[in-house]
């Protein structure tokens, strides 16, 4: 049974997947700032002449959900390499991003 995942094991075998290939070189803050507007690039490619009722659909096309899936865990690979990289939680910066917003943006 495989254990629950979370973003540390998930940067860890992030980190492992690299090491083994010797990319650790390359895994440079700017690199992998690069690598990720490049992969979110990919992604909004997917959506960028649909309407907005087509974009609501599009996980019901087995192909293209394929496609939207990939991207997404490209974009977040990344995101989660340059976390670890720059010694981000980044969890924790989600939730103090949330709770600035709350403070900005009071609901009504």
């Amino acid at each position: 049974m495989n254990e629950p995942l979370d973003v540390a094991k998930l940067q860890r075998r992030l980190a492992e997947f690299a090491a083994a290939r010797n990319w650790q070189p390359y895994h440079t803050p700017k690199n992998l700032v690069a690598a990720l507007s490049v992969e979110a690039s990919e992604l909004v490619e997917i959506f960028q002449w649909l309407t907005p009722e087509e974009s609501a659909r599009v996980m019901d096309d087995p192909d293209t959900s394929a496609r939207v899936n990939d991207e997404v865990a490209d974009v977040l690979a990344y995101l989660l390499q340059l976390c670890e990289v720059l010694g981000i939680d980044p969890l924790a910066a989600l939730d103090a991003k949330i709770d600035r917003n709350e403070r900005r943006f009071p609901a009504p």
